[in-house]
């Protein structure tokens, strides 16, 4: 044993302007996600109802006219659904790789919405390499599958 004494302690002065700016960062940070990811929804929402109108057309067959006024909340209805499916696992996956595997999916799907500029002060990262990093995000996509099985 050496006599050594321990590592000198940092103190950090934050004072609570600091916090509250902080607290404020992220809670825009939060909001804006939350904005990009529920215009993203309802919009992918919509091009699904839209797409069944046309396919029930062309089928000469009424389309999603039952859940809702129109239809509308049939996409909905379509989520919950497969949220709420049971769960098969196969007995030889790697359970956590299974189930970890649509989220990160998900998660970069929806990671590479952040690059994309909406208005010219509403974009949620500023990277100066945006395009580079679409690109790196949407290629890692694929993993999600593989380990998905």
């Amino acid at each position: 044993m050496h006599g050594g004494s321990s590592p000198p302690q940092v103190k950090y002065n934050i004072t609570m302007s600091e916090y509250l700016s902080l607290f404020l960062f992220f809670l825009q940070l939060i909001l804006n996600s939350l904005v990009i990811l529920v215009g993203v929804l309802v919009t992918v929402a919509f091009y699904t109802l839209a797409e069944r109108k046309v396919m029930a057309g062309i089928q000469r067959r009424k389309g999603p006219n039952v859940v809702g006024f129109w239809g509308v909340l049939q996409a909905i209805i379509d989520g919950l659904k497969l949220v709420l499916k049971e769960n098969i696992i196969p007995l030889k996956a790697d359970k956590v790789l299974f189930i970890i595997a649509p989220i990160i999916s998900f998660v970069l799907a929806f990671s590479a919405w952040a690059m994309i500029p909406f208005q010219a002060v509403s974009t949620l990262s500023d990277l100066s390499i945006g395009l580079l990093v679409l690109f790196a995000l949407s290629s890692l996509g694929v993993y999600g599958i593989v380990l998905g099985g």
